[in-house]
């Protein structure tokens, strides 16, 4: 006999007379309950099954050493995946904890340095004057820097000339192309440049500023660099001061 016939056997039968007291409705829905709630075998269930199935087996075909083996390497196999997947869960959360204090720790100690972000926001407060860098892929016969407001247009544009490959960098003054002040706000700006040829040199932009703030929350730390928040996963060099 095996250990899903004697299940079977186990179930009781569902009355089917509708004339039932009480006392017996709420017993069979407890039990209905129980039943559904208590889904999952652990080793008492296990070791109380087996126990049975050798009690009622058949003497003339009792179970063989083999089988009982074999159920019991089983059960044992699916222990223990269950234990090394509780320990593999444990393990992956102790490590994001330990990442995080990390990451915090070492994002607090930026404040007051001079760092490269991967960028083009720019929070501008009013007073402080950006510094936005680039990066050219090749030499530039002419590169142009665009500021543009929170609506996208287009606050002032720096013609940089010719510049050669590698990194630049351009300080704004915080005016617009007819030289007034802007007023304080989020900006973001682009960089656009062509050869002698009038073709395109691939560039990307980046932000230079002062760490001024680190904010923390559950997607790690965030840092304040001139008046901009950025991820610290943005960092892309540190400066000494």
């Amino acid at each position: 006999m095996q250990l899903n016939d004697i299940t079977s056997a186990a179930t009781v039968p569902t009355p089917t007379t509708s004339t039932q007291s009480t006392s017996g409705s709420s017993a069979s829905s407890s039990q209905a309950a129980a039943s559904t709630t208590n889904n999952t075998l652990n080793e008492s269930d296990f070791l109380q099954m087996l126990v049975t199935e050798l009690q009622n087996q058949d003497p003339t075909n009792p179970l063989q050493s083999t089988d009982l083996a074999a159920q019991l390497a089983q059960f044992s196999s699916v222990s223990e995946l269950q234990t090394l997947n509780q320990s593999v869960q444990s393990s992956t959360s102790a490590n994001l904890v330990m990442t995080q204090s990390i990451s915090n720790t070492m994002a607090a100690t930026l404040i007051g340095k001079q760092v490269q972000v991967n960028s083009p926001n720019i929070g501008y407060d009013g007073s402080t004057q950006p510094t936005l860098g680039f990066n050219l892929t090749g030499a530039a016969a002419d590169v142009q820097v665009k500021i543009l407001n929170s609506n996208g247009g287009t606050v002032r544009t720096i013609d940089l000339g010719a510049k050669s490959s590698g990194d630049g960098s351009v300080v704004w003054d915080g005016k617009d192309d007819t030289g007034a002040s802007v007023p304080a706000g989020n900006y973001t700006f682009s960089v656009t440049a062509t050869d002698a040829q009038g073709n395109p040199v691939t560039s990307s932009s980046y932000l230079l500023g002062t760490v001024q703030g680190v904010k923390f929350d559950s997607n790690g730390p965030s840092l304040l660099v001139n008046g901009s928040e950025v991820p610290f996963s943005d960092v892309q060099e540190i400066f000494g001061n």
